[in-house]
């Protein structure tokens, strides 16, 4: 399904270790809070501030990425690879929560901020694929991974209530 290799340094220097499966604390591979950059060999993985994959996230989907950014540099905890199916996502966002009025299906890449739905959104229902979910429409802010078949009903346990500007489908890796 796929690997991802991470290096001590940026550019791909130092240190490396493969991955190919979930590991919720580095600490117990001697890894914690140094990945300064990766690589990823087909399906995206997901890199956590915290262990079990908690706190500030990054998605790194598969290439090369030289510099895991200022953001995340030598603080990634736990890293978690996507499974799911993500050919012909789809999800359903709510304007309020328990799935209640307005509804939108949404099958790409789109900036809520540029039309009514900016700033409304408080739950929601992934059909298929995963989601990055973003405060802002640059990507910034509070994120958020919505995976298949998980319904939310309440934005306000991820902090996101009225405040989704952001959305895109993580995409599949070619050796996928």
């Amino acid at each position: 399904m796929g690997k991802i290799i991470i290096y001590e340094h940026a550019n791909f220097q130092g240190y490396s270790r493969e991955f190919t499966s979930d590991i919720a604390n580095l600490k117990a591979v001697d890894w914690n809070d140094c990945i300064s950059s990766v690589k990823v060999i087909g399906q995206p993985w997901v890199a956590y501030e915290h262990h079990n994959y908690t706190g500030q996230l990054m998605v790194f989907e598969e290439g090369e990425h030289g510099f895991v950014g200022q953001q995340m540099n030598d603080k990634i905890t736990s890293l978690q690879m996507i499974t799911e199916d993500l050919h012909s996502p789809q999800i359903t966002l709510y304007e309020h929560a328990q799935y209640q009025g307005r509804s939108r299906v949404v099958k790409e890449a789109t900036n809520l901020a540029r039309g009514y739905d900016n700033d409304i959104v408080s739950s929601h229902k992934v059909q298929k694929g995963a989601w990055l979910l973003c405060e802002h429409s640059d990507g910034s802010g509070i994120r958020y991974i919505a995976r298949e078949h998980e319904h939310l009903p309440y934005y306000s346990a991820i902090n996101l209530n009225d405040k989704l500007s952001f959305l895109r489908p993580l995409l599949p890796g070619k050796c996928y």
